[in-house]
């Protein structure tokens, strides 16, 4: 079995991971890349607002991570999102520069005039949306998508085409949609968009395929979160095909969200080793950033980027924590700018206490001292439904050592 699973200091995932047979289930080994709409679709979250200075601060924050490319926004929401666009647009990045376009040909003058390099082009197809909210036929789509592809194309502009809804459409309108504007107008690349999230693992692979059956484009998968699988569609999309995962940072997004960055960045560089590379270090402070400027509270067990994911409270094992932290966490800390972390409750054993102790220089306990200080914490930890505090544990230790 491949060593890939563990590297000593950074990280020990499943060997399972790298077996033959579960490597061969998947469509071959190759780089992925990571799309980041955390500008566009993160904004659309409720409530939040990125200024022109606040999208110029993630966009390099997110290029620092690593991600390849960033979708800054829509130009034609107003005058201020323009203007980031293009400040974005001028930074020199590493990352390529995408906007948010309707089918129109204004909205793709307005992508080149901020100096993008290319552009997602939405249109409905989930027949929800086509029937209660468009009044239109699968027809109608395809006659507004084909002039507008062919023109983003003729302007040197990589168009991304987003037929949103997909898991919806019916699949007559889908395979007729893809085969018109195969014959007409191929994009770029093609999007598979889960954008009710309501589509399992299972069904995104059968689409990826259908996709590049009929296709054979570069297939985009974006999903969102309402049904808590955003993740898992997004690397079942990887394993049957796709070539570009859709994200946003902390999982912002409409409603529940969409796939998480910093969930598929570790996914794809640790458990599936797709194109690995990514700045894992800066995570961190990528979302603190976006935390702190969409008004979004990171919760404190949110995976990768939560603050207690390194933190133990029960007893057994807690020595291991500090000095051996890959024996309890299939990342070590230190990979992602994080320590591993011992605190106080009711789940507390007399490991903990003699950690704290030599934490903060306490001194060492007899048996029965360790034993009443135990009880104590214990006991305060029930009471408040909670965590004892480094002042409190001082205290408990001094109280029985008077």
């Amino acid at each position: 079995m491949s060593e890939e699973y563990r590297k000593d200091g950074e990280y020990w995932v499943s060997p399972y991971d790298f077996k033959a047979e579960v490597v061969a289930a998947r469509a071959p080994k190759r780089k992925i890349l990571i799309h980041d709409a955390t500008l566009r679709d993160g904004e659309q979250t409720p409530g939040v607002v990125f200024r022109k200075t606040d999208k110029v601060a993630i966009a390099k924050a997110l290029d620092a991570v690593g991600v390849d490319r960033i979708e800054a926004g829509m130009p034609a929401v107003s005058a201020e999102d323009f203007e980031a666009i293009t400040e974005i647009a001028g930074l020199g990045l590493k990352a390529k520069i995408f906007t948010f376009a309707r089918a129109m040909n204004e909205d793709i003058d307005q992508a080149l005039a901020c100096g993008a390099h290319g552009v997602v082009i939405e249109v409905p197809i989930g027949y929800p949306k086509l029937l209660h909210q468009f009044k239109w036929t699968w027809e109608d789509v395809l006659r507004k998508s084909v002039p507008v592809i062919n023109y983003a194309r003729s302007k040197g502009l990589y168009a991304i085409y987003f037929p949103y809804d997909s898991t919806r459409a019916r699949e007559e309108d889908l395979d007729a949609l893809l085969e018109g504007i195969m014959r007409e107008s191929p994009p770029d690349s093609i999007g598979i968009v889960d954008t009710m999230g309501c589509a399992t693992p299972e069904a995104i692979a059968y689409l990826v395929r259908k996709y590049k059956a009929a296709t054979s484009l570069p297939v985009e998968i974006h999903t969102h979160n309402d049904f808590g699988m955003a993740l898992a569609t997004e690397l079942a999309a990887v394993g049957a095909g796709a070539d570009v995962v859709h994200s946003c940072v902390n999982g912002l997004g409409e409603r529940t969200g969409n796939a998480a960055l910093e969930e598929i960045i570790m996914s794809l560089d640790l458990l599936y080793r797709e194109g690995p590379g990514h700045n894992v270090g800066a995570i961190k402070e990528l979302s603190a950033l976006v935390a702190s400027l969409s008004g979004v509270a990171v919760p404190r067990n949110k995976s990768v980027v939560g603050e207690e994911n390194f933190t133990r409270e029960s007893g057994i094992g807690v020595n291991l924590v500090v000095e051996n932290p890959l024996a309890m966490f299939a990342v070590h800390p230190s990979l992602v700018g994080r320590k591993g972390k011992v605190v106080l409750g009711k789940k507390s054993g007399k490991l903990s206490v003699g950690y704290k102790l030599a934490e903060l220089g306490l001194g060492e306990l007899d048996e029965a001292q360790t034993t009443a200080v135990l009880d104590a914490v214990k006991r305060l930890g029930n009471e408040k439904r909670g965590l004892v505090s480094d002042g409190e544990f001082a205290a408990m230790v001094a109280s029985v050592r008077a």
